[in-house]
């Protein structure tokens, strides 16, 4: 009996780690899209997965497949990346990835969804009322694409945040308001028949929130640049005109000279010939 209850202890002991191993969970790991989850047909796209430093192994996954990446300084870094390339209607989806510590795999990232752009026609931008607003005004976004669709995306360019969407006939609208500076930034719409297949973007809209000073200034400074064009123009008209009165000055001036030389010259030549005469007909004599 005394030898068997250090055994009992240490196999309960065991089986307490071996339950609390399979009982414990890691985290989930980040993921995201570099240079972004938009990626134009035919591009190349990496997904970055980060776990821990512990981790040694790495799946992402996409349609019920996965792929596999090992970090190459175990320990040392806590992230690998998956390298897709060429981008195409077939590669566009959902993703999730896992990393492994030992025995354990971890839980799935948040979804991220790869969105493929230039599969259909480039839809058309416009804001209203207008580029440049006033902070607490309201502004709508239209977008408007030719061919038939009922679903459309704004994204404003620089942010990570999921773009805006509407399910609507052309052209939808997105509203904003009452706008802060934070609105301010260049926007751009897409058209699209499935949530990862989207059109070529439009071309880009930027949106200005400025204060009435601020919209004042740069109205004031338009007003000035449309008053100086005509000024421009009389103004390089009177030196075109000066110029040339310049030009006829000098020629006249080049003339006068040219015949008071002359004049001077015939001048001296007849002196010079009386005094010939004169001197010939003194040694006549």
């Amino acid at each position: 009996m005394p030898s068997t209850l250090p055994s009992l202890l240490c196999l309960g002991l065991y089986l307490s780690l071996r339950a609390g191993a399979q009982n414990q969970t890691l985290s989930k790991p980040l993921i995201w899209a570099k240079p972004s989850f938009m990626v134009p047909n035919g591009a190349s796209v990496f997904v970055w997965c980060q776990g821990t430093h512990r981790a040694i192994e790495y799946q992402l996954h996409f349609k019920g497949l996965f792929t596999l990446e090992r970090p190459n300084d175990p320990g040392l870094t806590n992230k690998v990346k998956f390298s897709i390339q060429p981008m195409t209607s077939s590669t566009a989806g959902q993703y999730t990835c896992f990393y492994r510590t030992g025995e354990l795999w971890s839980e799935p990232s948040d979804p991220l969804d790869l969105v493929i752009t230039g599969m259909y026609d480039r839809p058309t931008l416009s804001v209203h009322p207008g580029p440049e607003v006033l902070p607490g005004e309201n502004v709508t976004f239209s977008c408007h694409l030719e061919t038939a669709t009922t679903t459309f995306f704004l994204h404003k360019e620089g942010t990570a945040s999921r773009p805006w969407r509407r399910v609507g006939n052309s052209p939808a609208a997105f509203s904003m308001g009452p706008v802060t500076p934070a609105h301010r930034g260049t926007y751009r719409c897409f058209g699209s028949y499935n949530e990862h297949m989207w059109s070529f973007p439009s071309e880009p809209v930027t949106l200005l929130v400025t204060d009435s000073w601020e919209l004042h200034l740069s109205t004031t400074k338009k007003g000035l640049r449309k008053d100086l064009i005509p000024w421009d123009y009389t103004a390089e008209n009177l030196f075109r005109v000066g110029l040339g009165l310049l030009v006829l000055v000098a020629l006249m001036c080049l003339l006068a000279h040219t015949r008071l030389l002359r004049k001077k010259t015939k001048r001296a030549s007849s002196q010079e010939r009386r005094r010939r005469y004169r001197w010939q007909g003194a040694l006549d004599e």
